[in-house]
């Protein structure tokens, strides 16, 4: 150790001696001191982020693609506040994240400077662990805690709060974060119920989520549908769930809550595998939120932080379907490229004919991108990372991190026009970092998807002020521009002619490139 090392440099140490090895940053006056931490120690790489919500979002993206969590640097309470709608889609999707909030020295808050803040309470909401460092000589022992319970199953947040005195005072030694203990297993008789509940007659599903809908667990299912013959289902909103050619798919349950109770209508047994009993977005008038009938038999088999695989593996042997090849394996069926205007069947052709093979797509496609499955499930093998805590301003940031968490891949951000403008400063990042992601934008001048939820919700037909807040119009943005003024090449598709073009020419690239999607 060095002995002249402060708390910051042995907080910046012990992350990396632990492999938390990219931090995404937007620091402030308090955090100076870890800045020139990360000036002084190897092996950290710093990604700015113009906004905090960029900086999360991209710590969210990072962790689903790379399987470890980074860090963030953000600055006091203001600054971690302006990040916790992707903390919560983070949370949500279990990715875990170190959060390193800067505070003023312990010995000044009792003054109440303008940006003092309670900055624990702040956290805790969207915090598995929240705690501010009360010595430099122990910042690198709190670290080490902080980075063992991001790494907990399947993934948690993290906050460590960094008294400006803690970090330039006197640091200790480097510390090793605690094992990461095992995904907790199954037990015999678990396993049993599950193996009766699909042994049974009438419509069974088994509905997977976590890691279950990755490419092993899949093929698990998809010989316990082989030898059952029941259905595969996967949640709405899944954090990474493999597909495309030659691996086994599975049915999403539809967002709209009436497709999703005809969905499960007829359904006897359910179970659960890392996944939730399925329930409506939002509460609608004379519409259930529970989407499964009264009489539907529901049985846990495994929770989203327990051994998916494992207990899918097992399920197979119970049953004895180990020896039995999956079925619902998707055959390489590209569709034919089309042309003529844009449509959302057109669109879905285009990518499923063009999509690399290896691609991750970060989607937060909203209301064009629902219709997107059925064409792009015979595409080359791919990973598809959904928005799933709601909060919208995810696919940007998110896919900094996933082309940072799994570099040579190409990343394809499939992004609404309302949604992109809520962390347009990821563009900026992007340029900056050079990564490797080709963005369309929906642009249909309005957040669609509000249209559809005024009239769901019973609103009736909106009038001018509600036409107001629901459109994205007068002026429209130029996205050409936009992105122009960020660094990042772009181009516009008002046809599915020139979105083949476009999105050949964003595949092409090695560095960002934006187009824009007229609808």
């Amino acid at each position: 150790m060095d002995s002249n090392q402060n708390g910051a440099e042995s907080l910046v140490r012990t992350l990396v001696t632990n492999d938390v090895q990219v931090c995404f940053t937007n620091p402030g006056t308090s955090e100076m001191h870890f800045v020139a931490a990360l000036d002084r120690v190897e092996g950290m790489r710093c990604v700015l982020g113009l906004f905090e919500g960029v900086v999360t979002g991209a710590a969210d993206g990072y962790y689903r693609m790379a399987e470890k969590p980074a860090s963030t640097l953000l600055h006091l309470g203001p600054g971690l506040g302006n990040g916790l709608a992707n903390l919560h889609n983070a949370k949500k999707a279990g990715s875990g994240i170190v959060n390193i909030v800067g505070e003023h020295a312990t010995y000044h808050v009792k003054h109440d400077a303008p940006l003092t803040a309670d900055i624990e309470g702040v956290a805790r909401p969207m915090s598995h662990w929240v705690k501010t460092s009360p010595s430099s000589k122990t910042v690198a022992v709190d670290g080490a805690q902080a980075i063992a319970v991001a790494r907990e199953a399947p993934g948690k947040i993290a906050t460590l709060i960094l008294p400006a005195d803690t970090a330039w005072g006197p640091g200790g030694d480097i510390v090793w974060a605690p094992a990461t203990p095992a995904r907790k297993k199954v037990d015999e008789k678990t396993i049993k119920a599950a193996a009766m509940a699909l042994r049974g007659s009438g419509d069974r599903i088994l509905l997977l989520g976590g890691v279950g809908v990755r490419t092993k667990a899949l093929e698990w299912a998809g010989r316990i549908a082989a030898k059952t013959g029941c259905k595969i289902a996967a949640e709405y909103n899944n954090a990474r769930l493999e597909r495309g050619a030659g691996r086994v798919q599975t049915t999403r349950i539809p967002y709209a809550v009436d497709a999703a109770v005809t969905m499960f209508r007829d359904t006897q047994q359910l179970v659960l595998a890392g996944a939730k009993s399925p329930v409506s977005f939002f509460a609608y008038p004379e519409k259930p939120s529970v989407q499964i009938p009264a009489t539907c038999a529901v049985t846990k088999l495994v929770g989203v932080e327990e051994d998916i695989l494992a207990a899918l593996e097992a399920l197979a042997h119970e049953l004895g379907a180990t020896h039995l090849a999956p079925i619902g394996i998707s055959e390489h069926d590209k569709p034919a490229i089309p042309t003529g205007p844009l449509t959302q069947e057109g669109i879905a052709a285009v990518l499923g004919a063009l999509l690399p093979e290896q691609a991750i797509v970060v989607d937060e496609s909203v209301s064009t991108g629902r219709g997107f499955a059925r064409l792009t499930t015979g595409a080359a093998p791919h990973d598809w990372l959904n928005l799933m805590g709601g909060s919208i301003g995810f696919a940007l940031p998110t896919s900094i991190g996933a082309a940072i968490g799994a570099p040579g891949r190409k990343v394809v951000t499939l992004e609404g026009d309302g949604s992109a403008m809520y962390t347009i400063q990821s563009l900026w990042t992007m340029a900056r970092e050079s990564l490797d992601v080709t963005i369309l934008v929906f642009a249909n001048r309005s957040y669609q998807i509000l249209r559809g939820e005024f009239a769901n919700v019973g609103g009736g037909k909106p009038g001018k002020r509600a036409t107001d807040m629901l459109t994205l119009d007068r002026p429209d943005p130029d996205w050409l521009s936009i992105a122009k003024g960020f660094g990042v090449e772009a181009g516009r598709a008002t046809d599915l002619d020139s979105l083949v073009s476009e999105f050949k020419r964003g595949l092409a690239s090695s560095g960002p490139y934006l187009i824009e999607v007229v609808l």
